[in-house]
């Protein structure tokens, strides 16, 4: 007997109650066990004893005598014992149990093989080892001794729900699984964590002594690994062979009941679930709470009627002869360079003729023996380069006129290019062996060894012929080209890459092409009477720009300015730029060109689009196009472009042009847009939602059906069911122009192109076919009445009908392609991205795509820049003199040599020391002479300049530049903290690699004196390195950048125009000089700008923390720098003291800007209190502010003196873990304050960037922070000549739109807002918002977490915690808490933590250590260095009060 949940051990008895209750004798069988044990019965008599009494049920049991088997062979009865049996006992186990049980198992399983060994039985489930398979002989059930009580628990419950003979169904899965050598954990799991399911009918047939023998090795079974008596995993099939019960909750199940009881190592069969079988074989349970359509069934949508004009062409190419012959003079065509100049007009005379040309030499000229022979119908493949329209349009139509197909394909770039063989397999179905080119473009394919075109892989063997003018015949007289009416012939055959990355060709027919012209006329109010100028900045081989720029332009006399790629590249204006100098009527672009506009759009002001009628934006079925279309109309509003020119179309290869939103001025009704709710879409129902929400999609109208055409919307997948009103499915299509078909694929092509839809009672609505689209979509009204899931943001006016618009969501252009899922109903993010990706690389322009996606909801592009240096700096010459700062200090010496630049004060608040500007120069000449002459040290040699703050480390700051010598300040080991500090110093000696000096050559201060003057040395290149900037970033990383002589220049430039510094001004500076903007303004801006720097060290406030404050009263001073941790100090420290201060006479009234120095988040709470508590001693609420600086650029952005105040807005911070940025109101849930870093610097422009992507972003998405500047530092020191870092944060591009300027990676997140002042310029200002470091950041539960979020959270919510930092240990959030109080409190706080961050930011803390006050490391500039943190809680160093694990 065994108890429920106890450990699994022998035992027959339960088995025997639950449904093998018949012969006695099996029941006595568990018996002898127990006396064995006793010592009443020998090992031997049992073996014998347990043979005999299996020997009448199991015929053949190998190594049992068959004397035995003869006695009482009659098959016992088989009944169901009630469910009320009285429980089994638990009986001890000791070794010799152990051993005699695994006996009984091997042979009892054997001896199931024996008679099991020919029947193949199915596996209930795909499983695969990571071990090799063993051996039946070999293998022996494991031992799950240690499974829980939870899971015995589970098991009994389930042992009584059994058939007449329940073994049966349990034993042969598991005995193949033994066959296969695997493990049935996870299935048998499964089973037993739905007890209620119900066995599959056993068979009466089966023999009792087969079912005994089966029972028996199930009952085995059982005891070893523990299933639930009388089931098996075979109860995960159903009747009719379909899984009952999840396997996934299984593993649950076992993970719970892991955690609840720690178990033995794992076993050596262990086996990995494949992820996506098993999601395959999971049942798909609907989601009960999932939105329905719950519209009425939609009608057909029926465009106006199509005009034709009584008197019009019969076909395109009759227009062609028409204005070929009567205005031969009228321009058709421009083509323009690289540099957007005009290089050939086509007229319409001259494409006539040589069209003619072309026919005339392909039908007549070309036969001979090594060409082939042309005949009317045959395909012809054209090649030419996108820069080459003219050539083209002559080879197009000359196609045309000779009556055979052109094929227009791109032009291959390798020999085994993949786009390329999917091509040539294209034309080898076609039958194409005549390849038409030009002469340039013949020259750049690749050759063959014999000189001609080599063989492209995958391609037939093309015949190449030049169409250029001295290749043309001339026709004789007598010979006219056939001028017929269009028909249903193929006029030209479309290629188009399907979701499987194949090739296949649309066939369009001469019909059908007059037809869409005269659609496309008529929708977008074209007229022959009236031609007009279009702009086409698309692909003219294909898609809307061969339908716009090629026929339909020829049908309407129209004059077409063709804008090449290249020249986009180089200028993203050239097309706007065209529209204004040609005064274009109609521009023909996609949502990537206006995207890249707004990126150039400041380069060029003098621009106007008040000609455009039509401003056709041809992806404007994508739904990340309404960005676009808003940011470009926010922009260029301004430059004449009215908000109804913007006409979105959506079309497809199959239908051509589908929708397009027609202009007031031709009736179409104003422009509509829908947001939709995600979750809903994500079903395919139409939800409408706010903009509010971060999980809507905005879609905009593509206006209506084209004249002519009726369309539906049919579900996507099996009948073409119409759908629903509020229900998204496939656009189909009927009209005249439309393709026909895939060329040489019937199959493919009866599914497109001859479908019928049917309602939902299976009646046809039509007895004509309609064409499939592969758009996604519905159809909605853009007035105010109709359904009322559609929110139009611009309803018609009262007396205007109600016009119906499409609305395309279009996820995918693949063909019966949803978002792909699980069988979880979960979409499968790979592989929604490799179809995207797919699609993408389907484009002309690789990154058109990945911009308008980039602009989800943002109104402009996040792009500011401070004012241009170029327009402040008057004199040109001055700022060539002040290139080098030596020579300004040598200029300055000359000019006004008492002036004083430096005043250094003491704790006491006495100045210990000065410099003049002829004190400083003769200081710095005589430490140039003691390098040279006592040091030997040569040009370009490094120095550490080891000082403590003051007047000396300038001076020999100066001297290294006199020298020749580059200067490095190191920052001096403290005398308390020498294991800390020390460490530090030694690495930057060791990493510059500083030229020892000679014991007796030491450079002292004292001996300055003694030493000649040095002549000056005079760099020979204004990019020479001036100096290196070494210094500890938050993340615990050592890094030195190297400064040149012209950033250091355009550094002091751009501080002196911001903060207005004269040799009048006087500023006080409350900074560490080693590194960043503090040495700038200690060592640098003074000499530039000719100001005196009243110099603070911060150490000096230990001794007395009213010092900085007391000399800034004193001097009156009126532009002061402080750091954070100075800050803090004085709000601690003098925050009892106001009093005090304002007795002896402290007036902080004159302060007009107070700036504080930081690489991280401006803390508004510290900055708030700091204005607060020194608001009784006069300090403006206005004057303090941040700065914001790196490694790569020290100085970004900068209050200064004049502009706006800085601004401070509330950020949703859910969104923020998105990436995304959303304003909230003051006070919202979940909101988070941020302020402004400061102005940026004159000079410097800054751009927000995706962090993968490396695209810019909008100004509604959290980015990089990427800047461009002057001052940018040159590239990270290093000494093997590591230019991975220096090319990844120093020379980064943009992957799309501007291409060109070199930026530098901040490494820190933010993003841009412009608000509602005004700066200097009169322009309205853009904020910069720093979030975090990037690096800094916590990727927990697939979100963005900045660790200053959570550290405020947590330093909130008791008051003894004075600090706190977070960091992330494996995949656990560690919280470190300084606890200012008892220790008592320690325990207390855990509990706090703990819910605090549960509550207000959704994560679980892993682990809560406590620690004293001054643990938490910060860097000299009051910033945390949390992977110090992190290294000291590694190697268990905190010396911790109390650690809490939550694992």
């Amino acid at each position: 007997p065994c108890e429920p949940g106890g450990e699994s051990q022998p035992c027959l008895a339960p088995r025997l109650r639950a449904g093998l209750a018949g012969p006695p004798a099996l029941r006595r069988l568990d018996a002898h066990p127990a006396r064995f044990l006793a010592g009443d019965i020998t090992q031997k008599g049992y073996e014998k004893k347990r043979a005999k009494l299996l020997a009448r049920y199991i015929p053949l049991v190998h190594g049992v005598d068959p004397s035995l088997q003869a006695e009482s062979r009659a098959p016992g009865s088989s009944q169901t014992p009630a469910a009320g049996s009285r429980p089994p006992k638990a009986r001890s186990a000791n070794s010799r149990d152990e051993r005699f049980r695994s006996d009984v198992h091997t042979e009892a399983v054997q001896a199931a093989l024996a008679k099991y060994k020919e029947r193949k039985m199915p596996m209930p489930s795909k499983r695969r080892s990571v071990l090799a398979h063993s051996s039946v002989e070999t293998y022996t059930p494991p031992d799950t001794s240690s499974a829980s009580e939870d899971e015995g628990s589970l098991r009994q419950q389930g042992r009584f729900a059994s058939a007449p003979f329940p073994s049966h169904c349990g034993v042969e899965p598991w005995l193949h699984r033994a066959i296969q050598g695997s493990s049935t954990s996870s299935s048998n799991s499964s089973t037993s964590s739905h007890p209620g399911g119900k066995p599959a009918a056993a068979s009466n047939t089966v023999p009792v002594a087969s079912a005994a023998a089966t029972a028996l090795a199930d009952l085995m079974l059982a005891s070893v690994r523990g299933l639930p008596r009388g089931c098996s995993s075979s109860l995960l099939d159903t009747a009719d062979g379909v899984p009952a019960h999840s396997r996934v909750s299984s593993k649950i199940q076992q993970l719970l009941n892991t955690l609840k009881r720690p178990k033995r190592p794992p076993l050596k069969e262990f086996f990995v679930d494949d992820f996506e079988e098993l999601l395959e074989g999971t049942v798909h349970q609907p989601d009960p709470n999932q939105p329905k359509p719950e519209g009425s069934q939609m009608t057909v949508l029926r465009g106006e009627p199509l005009d034709v004009a009584p008197d019009g062409p019969p076909s395109l190419l009759a227009a062609l002869q028409r204005w070929g012959t009567a205005q031969p003079k009228a321009p058709c065509l421009t083509a323009l360079d690289t540099t957007g100049k005009a290089v050939y007009t086509l007229t319409y005379g001259k494409l006539w003729s040589r069209s003619v040309k072309l026919a005339y030499t392909l039908l007549h000229k070309l036969p001979s023996k090594s060409e082939p022979l042309l005949r009317p119908g045959d395909r012809v493949a054209l090649v030419f380069p996108n820069s080459d329209p003219v050539m083209f349009m002559v080879a197009f139509y000359g196609c045309l006129l000779a009556e055979l197909i052109p094929v227009p394909i791109e032009v291959p770039l390798t020999r085994k290019d993949a786009g390329s063989q999917q091509i040539g397999f294209l034309l080898g179905s076609c039958g194409v062996a005549l390849a038409l080119t030009t002469d340039a473009c013949q020259k750049g394919l690749p050759k063959a060894p014999t000189g001609e075109v080599a063989t492209f892989k995958g391609w037939p063997r093309l015949v190449w012929f030049v169409i250029d003018g001295k290749h043309l015949g001339k026709p004789s007289r007598d010979w006219q080209p056939p001028v017929r009416d269009a028909g249903a012939e193929t006029a030209y055959i479309e290629y188009k890459t399907s979701k499987e990355d194949s090739t296949v060709g649309i066939t369009v027919s001469h019909a059908s092409v007059l037809a869409q012209c005269r659609a496309l006329t008529q929708a977008c109010a074209y007229s022959e009477g009236k031609p007009e100028t279009l702009t086409n900045v698309l692909d003219f081989k294909r898609d809307a720009g061969l339908w716009h720029g090629v026929l339909t332009s020829v049908l309407n006399r129209m004059h077409v300015v063709s804008i090449p790629y290249a020249l986009m590249k180089v200028n993203p204006l050239s097309w706007i730029q065209k529209v204004c100098s040609y005064k274009a009527r109609v521009a023909l672009v996609k949502s990537r060109d206006m995207h890249w506009s707004l990126l150039a759009q400041r380069d060029q002001r003098d621009v106007s689009l008040s000609s455009l009628r039509m401003l056709i934006v041809a992806d404007g079925a994508n739904p990340w196009s309404v960005s676009s279309c808003d940011a470009f109309l926010n922009v260029f509003q301004s430059r004449g472009l009215r908000a109804d020119v913007i006409c979105p179309c959506a079309s497809s290869s199959e239908a051509l042009t589908v929708a397009i939103r027609r202009p007031p001025d031709s009736g179409g009704p104003p422009p509509g847009k829908a947001v939709l709710s995600m979750s809903g879409l994500s079903y395919g129902v139409i939800r409408v939602d706010t903009e509010e929400k971060l999980s809507v999609l905005t879609v905009q109208d593509v206006g209506q059906v084209m004249p002519g055409a009726n369309v539906c919307v049919v579900k996507v997948e099996g009948t073409p069911y119409l759908c629903r009103t509020d229900e998204v499915g496939e656009v189909c299509v009927r009209s005249g122009a439309t393709g026909t078909a895939y060329y040489g694929l019937l199959g493919i092509t009866k599914n497109v192109f001859e479908t019928i839809p049917v309602t939902a009672g299976g009646v046809p609505i039509s007895d004509q076919p309609f064409t499939r689209t592969g758009l996604l979509g519905f159809i909605g009204p853009v007035s105010a009445p109709g359904p009322a899931r559609l929110c139009p943001l611009a309803p018609l006016p009262a007396r205007a009908p109600a016009r119906a618009s499409l609305f395309l969501t279009c996820f995918s252009h693949h063909r019966h392609r949803a978002p792909p899922r699980s069988s979880l109903r979960g979409s499968r993010k790979s592989s929604c991205r490799k179809g995207l990706t797919s699609f993408h690389s389907q484009e002309e322009v690789e990154p058109a795509s990945m911009i308008v996606g980039n602009l989800v909801a943002g109104k402009r592009i996040a792009q500011a820049s401070g004012r241009d240096v170029t327009q402040l700096e008057d004199n040109d010459q001055a700022r060539k003199a002040f290139l080098y700062l030596a020579d300004v200090l040598q200029w300055r010496a000359q000019t006004t040599p008492d002036h004083p630049l430096f005043l250094l004060l003491n704790a006491k608040g006495t100045v210990t020391s000065t410099a003049t500007c002829v004190q400083l120069h003769k200081k710095a000449e005589r430490v140039a002479a003691a390098l040279t002459e006592r040091g030997h040290l040569s040009v370009g040699d490094h120095v550490a300049l080891v000082y403590p703050p003051g007047v000396d480390l300038i001076a020999t700051f100066y001297g290294c530049l006199y020298a020749g010598c580059i200067p490095i300040t190191v920052r001096p080991p403290h005398p308390q903290n020498l294991a800390t500090t020390l460490p530090t110093v030694k690495m930057i000696v060791e990493v510059i690699h500083v030229y020892p000096l000679r014991p007796n050559a030491a450079v002292d201060v004292k001996t300055w004196a003694h030493h000649p003057r040095h002549s000056v040395f005079r760099p020979p290149s204004p990019d020479m390195l001036a100096y290196l900037d070494f210094s500890v970033s938050t993340t615990g990383i050592l890094a030195g950048v190297k400064m040149s002589h012209t950033a250091t220049s355009a550094l002091c430039r751009s501080i002196k125009l911001q903060c207005e510094l004269y040799p009048s001004r006087q500023i006080a500076v409350c900074l560490d000089p080693y590194c960043g903007l503090g040495f700038a303004l200690w060592c640098l801006c003074s000499v530039y700008s000719g100001h005196q720097s009243l110099l603070v060290p911060p150490l000096e406030l230990e001794n007395n923390v009213s010092l900085w404050l007391s000399a800034v009263s004193q001097y009156r001073v009126r532009v002061t720098f402080c750091s954070y941790s100075v800050m803090e100090m004085c709000t601690k420290g003098l925050g009892t003291q106001t009093d005090l201060l304002r007795a002896k006479s402290v007036n902080l009234s004159c302060v007009r800007t107070c700036m504080v120095v930081a690489e991280e988040r401006p803390r508004i709470a510290l900055t708030q209190s700091f204005s607060k508590l020194f608001k009784d001693l006069g300090l403006s609420a206005r004057a303090v502010s941040t700065t914001f600086g790196c490694r790569v650029n020290v100085a970004i952005c900068l209050q200064g003196t004049a502009g706006p105040d800085p601004t401070t807005v509330y950020v949703d911070m859910r969104a923020l873990r998105h990436d995304r940025v959303r304003l909230v109101e003051r006070g919202s849930p979940h909101s988070l304050p941020l302020m402004e870093s400061g102005k940026i610097l004159p000079g410097v422009k800054v751009i927000i960037a995706h962090t993968e992507t490396k695209g810019p972003l909008g100004d509604s998405h959290l980015g990089e922070i990427w800047v461009s500047s002057p001052h940018n530092a040159t590239g990270y020191y290093t000494v093997y000549g590591e230019e991975s870092l220096h090319a990844d944060h120093f020379s980064a591009r943009l992957s799309f739109g501007d291409t060109q300027t070199i930026w530098a990676r901040t490494g820190y997140l933010g993003f841009l807002r412009r608000t509602d002042l005004t700066d200097a310029s009169g322009e309205r200002h853009d904020a910069l918002y720093v979030v975090g470091s990037l690096d800094e950041t916590l990727e927990l539960r697939g979100m963005r977490y900045h660790p200053i979020d959570i550290e405020t959270s947590v330093i909130r919510a008791h008051k003894s915690i004075a600090e706190c930092a977070v960091f992330t240990w494996t995949n656990l959030l560690v919280v470190v808490v300084e606890l200012e109080g008892p220790e008592q409190e320690a325990l207390d706080l855990v509990a706090l933590v703990t819910n605090v961050i549960l509550e207000e930011h959704f994560l679980i803390v892993g682990v809560v250590v406590i620690v004293d006050p001054g643990v938490i490391p910060i860097n000299s500039r009051g910033e945390k260095q949390r992977m110090h943190l992190r290294d000291g809680f590694l190697a268990d160093q905190l010396d911790p009060i109390y650690v809490a694990y939550n694992m």
